[in-house]
């Protein structure tokens, strides 16, 4: 018989709620679920994972804010973003010169990164939501709905406008001392989107969308091939870390000033910073660049190996690190925005001019790897009680 399990707070719901059965995605556990009160979550009785949590009006909430994130992106793309002035010459871009720059200048791999992590992907999510979403508040379900929603829950963890965000502003701070630094119009914008992307993710809750256009509720899991996926992780985690030898060794960037070029590493800008007396943004570098790509790689090759043991102790502080690893993986990207606005903000000629080293490219496929092997890893693993062959 299904689990049921909501907060305590849920057991004054009637036995005439109307009720539905999920299965929870991290361990295909199978849960009576009822109709649940206002701010109130309903949690898997046996990984604790997130099943739902009820908000009133959370998806005109969300229609809402999708909106004004979408005119916020736009209003964020014609006008002045940044400007850097030094010895007499400046330099301003919007965020779509900012990409043409990385473009002309031959760094396409960093401007279609940029590009695709802070425009395209979250422009089309907040279209998807618009579809799905406006038709719903006239009770209409439009056709194919629930592959749309399918495709906005895959896309979502590789939109990046927040860590963009966070990177433009380390930028901002490495290079103080060395120019005069103005903010546009823009910049005012993309924070604004950004603000309102955020608040319409909290809202956002995946079973209830499901509910609204009916698509499929229960959602029976696919069949576990223990095999495909624990060869797969090893695969990803085996190409992160080659690739994160030469992510720390080759320069991140090199800086160009009156014909003098310096490179730096990722460890040697974190010690630049630190020397600097930016204590703080040293500090976030240095858990998102150095940190947490080797954490992450560390309890993943952990977890993995767990899992192909057949393990079965400690199931509920395993999953609890795989939650981490899967949270913070994303934000190692920090140091690759900070490269890509520092290239195409200073280009200065002889003056002063930034290029990106083989490293940020480097960094960047450490993060994707880490992050699709987060991906690859079968949480429901864990709490099966079968043993995985050695391969």
């Amino acid at each position: 018989m299904p689990d049921h399990s909501t907060d305590s707070s849920l057991q004054h719901t009637t036995s005439a709620a109307q009720y539905n059965i999920v299965s929870c995605h991290e361990c295909a556990c199978e849960v009576l679920l009822p109709a649940i009160p206002n701010k109130h979550k309903a949690l898997c009785p046996r990984c604790g994972f997130n099943l739902t949590t009820q908000h009133k009006r959370g998806l005109q909430w969300v229609c809402a804010l999708a909106l004004s994130a979408l005119i916020l992106l736009l209003l964020s793309l014609p006008f002045e973003f940044l400007s850097f002035s030094a010895n007499g010459q400046s330099h301003n871009i919007n965020l779509l010169a900012g990409i043409g720059i990385l473009f002309s200048e031959d760094y396409a791999i960093l401007g279609l990164l940029q590009a695709t992590a802070i425009l395209i992907l979250p422009g089309f999510i907040l279209c998807a939501m618009l579809v799905l979403l406006l038709p719903l508040q006239f009770d209409i379900v439009i056709p194919k709905a629930g592959q749309i929603a399918q495709l906005i829950f895959t896309l979502l963890p590789w939109s990046m406008a927040e860590i963009f965000l966070i990177g433009v502003l380390v930028s901002l701070i490495k290079i103080s001392s060395l120019a005069d630094i103005a903010i546009g119009p823009s910049f005012y914008a993309f924070v604004l989107f950004t603000l309102c992307m955020s608040a319409m993710l909290m809202f956002f809750d995946e079973h209830q969308l499901r509910m609204a256009i009916n698509a499929n509720v229960r959602r029976h899991p696919k069949p576990i091939n223990a095999t495909k996926s624990i060869q797969t992780t090893w695969a990803l985690l085996f190409t992160s870390v080659l690739l994160y030898i030469p992510a720390n060794i080759l320069p991140i960037m090199v800086t160009q000033t009156l014909g003098n070029e310096t490179a730096s590493t990722i460890i040697g800008g974190v010690v630049l910073l630190w020397q600097s007396g930016s204590y703080p943004i040293a500090i976030i570098i240095f858990i998102a660049s150095v940190l947490v790509p080797i954490g992450k790689i560390v309890i993943l090759c952990w977890l993995n190996f767990t899992v192909q043991q057949g393990h079965q102790q400690k199931n509920q502080e395993r999953i609890r690190w795989y939650r981490l690893t899967e949270f913070v993986g994303r934000w190692s990207m920090i140091d690759v925005f900070v490269v890509a606005v520092l290239v195409s903000l200073i280009q200065l000629g002889n003056v002063m001019s930034i290029q990106p080293g083989y490293a940020s490219i480097a960094f960047c496929a450490v993060v994707i790897t880490t992050m699709l092997a987060a991906m690859s890893f079968d949480t429901r693993l864990i709490w099966h009680k079968e043993s995985t062959p050695h391969e």
